[in-house]
């Protein structure tokens, strides 16, 4: 009787824990405190918030199967990919997202930011300038990416390979404490 008694006031204590509608409103597991389910797209990206990659793809496969396919089904896919270092699909799946509409900034800017880590800074340059320009240079991020790529791509203006194609230079000493810059030409 006693262990029935102490199993009621125990469950009744819990119960009082638990909002009305279940989970909480910012749950990422899909449940609002409405007790409604809550879209595909908008759990991918709690999901993505909290850091659960994986659980957000599975989820924008989800909002895929909801909505159809659309640019921002797209390029969430590819979000998700690049987050979890599968930069191949990501790059396939945002360039579907940017044929569907090329002015989608979230693609733009995540296509870029995916070129970036492949060493391909121009292309990466083209793609937060355009990014920078939809969004009228209102998001942080995009600016920072847009800086980051430029210097980059400026950096990387020399090319060894072409001076060897040209001829090369010859450090020649001279006299004591001189010395000359000589062309093979």
């Amino acid at each position: 009787m006693r262990q029935a008694a102490l199993l009621t006031v125990c469950a009744a204590l819990l119960a009082g824990c638990v909002p009305a509608g279940g989970v909480s409103r910012n749950s990422p597991y899909g449940v609002d405190a409405r007790g409604e389910g809550v879209d595909g797209m908008t759990v991918g990206h709690r999901l993505m918030e909290a850091g659960e990659y994986e659980l957000a793809l599975k989820s924008y496969l989800r909002g895929a199967g909801e909505i159809g396919i659309n640019a921002d089904v797209l390029s969430s896919l590819g979000s998700a990919n690049l987050k979890l270092g599968r930069l191949g699909q990501s790059e396939k799946l945002l360039r579907r997202a940017l044929e569907l509409d090329p002015n989608f900034v979230p693609a733009l800017n995540n296509l870029g930011v995916v070129l970036m880590e492949q060493d391909n800074y121009g292309e990466a340059r083209g793609m937060f300038q355009k990014a920078f320009a939809l969004d009228s240079g209102e998001t942080d991020s995009i600016r920072e990416n847009l800086m980051l790529a430029i210097a980059k791509s400026e950096a990387n203006v020399y090319d060894p390979a072409q001076e060897q194609e040209n001829g090369g230079f010859r450090l020649v000493r001279q006299e004591k404490g001189k010395f000359v810059l000589l062309s093979d030409l």
